[in-house]
């Protein structure tokens, strides 16, 4: 079995040499893999896997030559979330239930019935389909289901379908020191490199040191500018809401882009850009800076990076007013207009894998917006993306 699964992994076009398959079997008659399939599984993957890009297969082969064995030894234990018994009330309808709930019929039409229930609205209202309130089918209110309404006082999304959000929602900042993942997507990013030697003399010189001293016969130091990625790097991180989902895979990517480019400048947004950018979660409502400044501080040569997963309501691309959060008086659209406009090298990342784009029309919109330059958030999009930039 051992000599198949090492045949298999190399027909999967995974380098496995002979030496790690001989070590693999000396670590099993060490003992070292225990009794426990899952402990032969961690041990085989640490000898045969050089590289990160490569465990998906590595996992697919594993499951195809020892099917049929339990990977843990211990059997999976459930228990319903008090949280869950707390909202008895919610309301859980079959997919046959909600198709027969229609929208409302557009952005001006919500926010018209807004307006008129929250007038004529008196009392605290739970249930049913009309008012503003808990558990019904209303477009208004928190804990129902409504293909498409405004969500009010409500924890956070569970169907992700609001058109806007009266609920102010903390984000957090990513974590610049992540480290767990970035080795590949720093090589990754080394495609975008334009090396230069400016700045104070701060480095030895070896070669003109050598040949200086050998030409005058004493000690004769030379120093120069040290050399760095000269390229110019300005990138804006969607965050908060469904980009929780993807929270590890950027904080990935920001730590490993800090890494590699000593000219890194940043902003956070949410689900598209508007007229203010921020740089402190904890303090996006009170510290915000106007889009227009950082527009006009960071010339045209730098390099674009928008990452997010793109998936919102179309309104909050192509309307005014249709920002999930506040009543922003320019359609996001326009923004990714005017930056696509100045930046000539401009590209989106997207984690949500590429298949699954053609479902969610906001993702086509930002894409058409970006000419074609979007990417999956994976090794492989990551290093087209960077090609573009280059380009």
């Amino acid at each position: 079995m051992f000599a198949t699964f090492f045949h298999e992994l190399r027909s999967a076009k995974i380098p496995v040499t002979l030496k790690e398959y001989l070590t693999l079997l000396e670590a099993i008659d060490a003992g070292i893999a225990g009794g426990r399939v899952e402990d032969f599984y961690y041990l085989s993957r640490a000898a045969l896997v050089k590289d990160e890009k490569n465990l998906d297969r590595f996992d697919q082969v594993f499951g195809h030559v020892f099917k049929g064995l339990d990977l843990t030894a211990d059997a999976f234990e459930a228990s319903i979330p008090e949280e869950w018994l707390r909202r008895m009330s919610e309301l859980h309808l079959s997919d046959e239930d909600k198709a027969r709930i229609a929208e409302l019929g557009g952005w001006e039409k919500i926010m018209e019935e807004l307006q008129k229930r929250l007038a004529e609205q008196k009392e605290r209202h739970q249930g049913g389909n009309k008012w503003i309130g808990t558990g019904g089918t209303s477009p208004f209110g928190a804990y129902g289901y409504n293909p498409a309404g405004i969500r009010i006082g409500q924890k956070e999304s569970r169907h992700r379908r609001a058109v806007k959000v009266w609920d102010k929602r903390e984000f957090k900042d990513l974590a610049g020191n992540a480290e767990v993942g970035t080795r590949n997507i720093k090589v990754a990013l080394r495609r975008l490199r334009q090396f230069a030697r400016t700045g104070a003399p701060s480095e030895l010189d070896l070669d003109h040191t050598v040949r200086g001293t050998a030409e005058k016969g004493y000690l004769d130091i030379h120093m120069r500018p040290e050399r760095y990625n000269a390229i110019k790097l300005l990138m804006f991180f969607d965050i908060g809401g469904s980009m929780d989902d993807h929270i590890k895979d950027v904080e990935e990517l920001f730590s490993a882009a800090r890494t590699e480019f000593k000219h890194l400048e940043y902003y956070y947004f949410h689900n598209c850009l508007y007229e203010g950018v921020w740089k402190d979660n904890a303090r996006r409502y009170t510290d915000r800076t106007d889009t227009w400044q950082v527009l006009n501080t960071y010339p045209a040569d730098y390099k674009v990076i928008f990452v997010g997963d793109a998936s919102m309501s179309p309104y909050e691309i192509t309307v005014a007013g249709g920002s999930v959060e506040h009543m922003n008086p320019e359609a996001g659209g326009i923004w990714l207009q005017r930056v696509t406009t100045i930046y000539k090298h401009a590209v989106w990342l997207n984690p949500v894998p590429e298949q699954h784009w053609q479902w969610t029309p906001s993702i086509g919109i930002i894409n058409t917006l970006f000419a074609g330059r979007m990417f999956p958030l994976t090794l492989d999009g990551l290093d087209a993306a960077m090609r573009a930039l280059m380009r």
